[in-house]
């Protein structure tokens, strides 16, 4: 990748996050996820220059989880690594963006289908008063905790440490509350929810099965149009 600019060093986003709890970690992990932040916000633009010493010294750590941050990164596909010249953001792909929600919805179904074989009626019986929660929820922090707890649910149901490992494979897209930032999310889920938990009461493994797999599928559809109008797909993409 050939990069055409450096990127900005100060823009003014970044002064409010100096004052957030991810300050004061020197965890790789919660380095790359500010670096996710600033790519989503459009501090740092596709094929810009991560500016390494700028983010160590904003986040007060050293380099070595900036490095292993952006080695994380490269994998997930936001970072492109080029010896002797630096980081550079990559664009985003919308074809990424649906796989990813796409394998969500076969890692989710599957655990479903295990959970429902292993557990029976009972699951429906301990997901039932989370829905009916998450239901009634306005508060995205609150949404979000209600769902984590739906899916992990279903997934310590399971009963398969391999599920965990897969998942924990699989990282977040959307740094930040994901039903604050995308749109429609809150409906999407809601109505999946619903599904997901009739089929579990029915004992039909299969069915929910194509349950997640439906909602993550809409859940990528609303994340790929999010960042489209971000302005975070490449031309080519963007344009399809």
């Amino acid at each position: 990748m050939t990069p055409p600019a450096v990127a900005s060093t100060a823009p003014s986003r970044r002064a409010s996050r100096r004052s957030a709890p991810i300050v004061r970690t020197s965890s790789a992990e919660q380095v790359a996820l500010y670096i996710r932040r600033l790519i989503f916000d459009g501090d740092l633009l596709p094929g810009t220059r991560v500016p390494q010493d700028v983010i160590a010294q904003e986040l007060g750590v050293s380099r070595i989880p900036v490095r292993e941050a952006l080695i994380a990164l490269e994998r997930e596909g936001w970072v492109t690594i080029e010896l002797h010249r630096g980081v550079f953001v990559n664009a985003l792909d919308e074809r990424t963006i649906h796989d990813h929600y796409e394998l969500f919805g076969m890692v989710y179904g599957f655990a479903a289908q295990r959970a429902v074989a292993r557990s029976g009626a009972e699951l429906a019986e301990r997901l039932a008063p989370i829905q009916r929660e998450f239901e009634k929820a306005k508060d995205p922090q609150l949404l979000e905790d209600l769902s984590i707890a739906f899916h992990r649910t279903i997934v310590e149901a399971a009963a398969s440490p391999r599920i965990k490992v897969v998942l924990r494979a699989i990282s977040t897209l959307v740094p930040g509350n994901f039903f604050e930032l995308v749109p429609g999310a809150v409906d999407i889920e809601k109505a999946g929810i619903r599904a997901v938990l009739r089929s579990v009461g029915r004992e039909d493994g299969a069915k929910a099965a194509a349950d997640y797999a439906r909602m993550m599928r809409r859940i990528g559809d609303q994340v790929a149009r999010m960042f489209m109008v971000r302005g975070l797909l490449g031309q080519e993409e963007a344009a399809t």
